[in-house]
């Protein structure tokens, strides 16, 4: 199984962590999503899989739940 993490920013309550679960899950190969929330901050989503989503995979679903992905410095 390959874990990936990624930073979310604009995720403020439980509501927010649904909408990213629930889109992040509809992407082929995943398995599991948790999410470290961070209100008013940058939030930590992790992704366990059979293998890696990609970096576009990831950001058009977190895109589509109406969040922003983080790029990494």
């Amino acid at each position: 199984m390959r874990t990936t993490t990624y930073q979310v920013a604009g995720m403020t309550c439980a509501h927010c962590e649904r909408a990213v679960v629930q889109e992040l899950m509809g992407i082929d190969g995943v398995q599991s999503v948790t999410v470290d929330l961070v209100p008013e901050g940058v939030s930590v989503v992790t992704v366990n899989g059979e293998q890696a989503p990609s970096r576009e995979q990831v950001a058009a679903a977190v895109d589509e739940a109406g969040y922003t992905l983080v790029e990494s410095s």
